[in-house]
């Protein structure tokens, strides 16, 4: 599967689940953990896999995108604290919704329609695959192993320090697995 179809794929499920949440009488806990979970898989693989490989083709937008994980983040992690019966649970639940709603537009109207013209379809079946595999190996760790704790620091900005250190490193001294999280795999880079 291409990593662009896998990551609509994967912006689908989470709208769905959302939209549970917004319904009255459903058991919150189960879909907020399928949420965070899912979220945290997906913008891991997003942060380690494709937005590294991709960098070069529009870095404006993929640096904003890289915020906005980091504000979805933080938005997470608030509505994760809080209580469902607490009355400002349905608002942190639309806040982080709306988040989530203007990053996947700006990828699904801008950012990949640029990836797919730009990259071969061999390579984003490629990425799609490893993309795949990790995912399902950080849904499984949960939001826990993939988010660093506490607002200071966001995945978002532990993705970007490594990408930016590996690009000051000289080949040879590239570290071969990741400083964080239960994550393993190839990162694939465009020239």
């Amino acid at each position: 599967m291409l990593a662009t179809k896998l990551l609509k794929q994967q912006h689908r499920h989470v709208e769905s689940v959302f939209k549970q949440l917004g319904k009255d009488g459903t058991d919150k806990a189960p879909l907020l953990k399928d949420l965070s979970d899912s979220l945290a898989a997906h913008m891991a693989i997003e942060q380690d896999i494709f937005y590294p490989a991709i960098m070069s083709i529009d870095p404006g937008l993929v640096h904003e995108s890289y915020e906005e994980h980091s504000l979805a983040e933080v938005a997470l992690k608030r509505l994760l604290a809080t209580d469902p019966d607490d009355e400002s649970f349905q608002a942190r639940v639309t806040a982080t919704k709306e988040l989530i709603q203007h990053h996947v537009e700006e990828e699904e109207e801008d950012l990949f329609p640029k990836v797919e013209k730009k990259v071969g379809g061999k390579l984003l079946k490629q990425m799609g695959a490893e993309m795949a595999a990790c995912f399902d190996q950080a849904k499984a760790a949960g939001f826990e192993a993939n988010v660093p704790k506490g607002c200071d620091q966001t995945s978002s900005d532990l993705s970007l320090a490594k990408e930016e250190a590996s690009l000051a490193e000289p080949p040879a001294k590239k570290p071969t697995t990741p400083p964080r999280g239960p994550r393993i795999g190839v990162m694939i880079t465009l020239a």
